[in-house]
């Protein structure tokens, strides 16, 4: 193989693979926890008195901005010292920033823990949604954790090699500043309706061509091109502009039901219905599910290594 489509190539399988066979680790420092940390200093000392929305807005802004820039010219450096060392460092940032093992690690943990009993279900899916687990039934549980496999199938591995398609590992990097903050204070609630406005508004954005790419590759990996018409049914009837299209994908393949009303900061949010199957949801249902996040990741990936291969000896 040609040595510049090498280099090219090989960050991303390395990356890929190496998040299909670790996860994450506890034991290792991850880039989104320094994110994290620097977003809450700076809530903390922004979000208060007049022009929050302003100052939310910058601040959201600066951070993205200085995320690509800070990856792009550590590469910059890593490139001129060698090549191979620069190739390493780009396969590990596409590594920190997939998160395909972990989340379906924890949707198995979700499943295990439901059949054991619902206390420790609810606990156990606390871990990876945002909405009251307290009284959730078996049942919502289960779908609670299914719904989290679709959507973060969307943001955590197809948006970020979406983004890494587009701008190389700063953009991928960058992307991954951009969904932390809205994890962080994208919300509408009192403390950040204002401050994180911008934030919420910008990971719209960055991920509305990923979400419905996700859902396209996950009902290509599963061979059913009619379920197009289910997702364009259900698709938009999210309250989020993006997180319906993969969710849909996903109750049209197990030809189940998502959404319906759950608690978020202790108010209850009636979410739209999607598909219209109310079956009870099993192992069986989460290991096909599992099953259609790998192929999709597979496709994805498949198709950035056709997409580069093509530019390299094209331009």
């Amino acid at each position: 193989m040609d040595i510049g489509l090498l280099y090219i190539l090989l960050p991303l399988m390395l990356g890929w693979l190496l998040d299909r066979l670790m996860g994450d680790p506890v034991w290792l420092p991850h880039p989104v926890v320094v994110m994290g940390r620097i977003i809450a200093w700076g809530e903390k000392r922004l979000n208060r008195g007049k022009d929050r929305l302003l100052k939310g807005g910058l601040f959201s802004v600066m951070l993205i901005l200085g995320s690509y820039f800070f990856m792009w010219k550590i590469l910059e450096i890593l490139s001129n010292i060698n090549i191979w060392l620069s190739v390493l460092f780009l396969a590990l940032i596409v590594f920190y920033c997939l998160a395909g093992k972990t989340l379906i690690s924890e949707v198995k943990q979700v499943f295990v823990a439901v059949d054991e009993s619902v206390e420790k279900g609810r606990i156990q899916v606390a871990r990876i949604v945002g909405r009251d687990t307290s009284e959730l039934s078996p049942q919502q549980i289960r779908t609670a954790a299914l719904e989290t496999l679709s959507e973060n199938l969307s943001d955590g591995v197809i948006a970020p090699l979406f983004w890494y398609l587009l701008l190389g590992v700063p953009g991928m990097f960058a992307y991954k500043m951009v969904n932390t903050l809205d994890s962080m204070i994208g919300y509408k609630n009192e403390r950040y309706k204002d401050f994180g406005c911008w934030a919420a508004h910008i990971d719209d954005i960055a991920n509305y061509i990923p979400a419905r790419l996700t859902a396209l590759l996950m009902i290509v990996s599963n061979g059913r091109l009619s379920l197009l018409s289910f997702v364009k049914k259900y698709g938009g009837k999210h309250a989020s502009p993006n997180s319906g299209y993969p969710e849909s994908a996903m109750a049209g393949i197990l030809n189940c039901r998502f959404g319906g009303p759950n608690v978020y900061f202790g108010h209850t949010v009636d979410k739209p219905y999607i598909g219209h199957n109310d079956k009870v949801l099993t192992s069986d249902d989460m290991m096909k599910a599992i099953h259609i996040n790998i192929r999709t990741e597979l496709l994805m990936v498949a198709l950035i290594i056709i997409v580069q291969t093509i530019c390299y000896f094209k331009f």
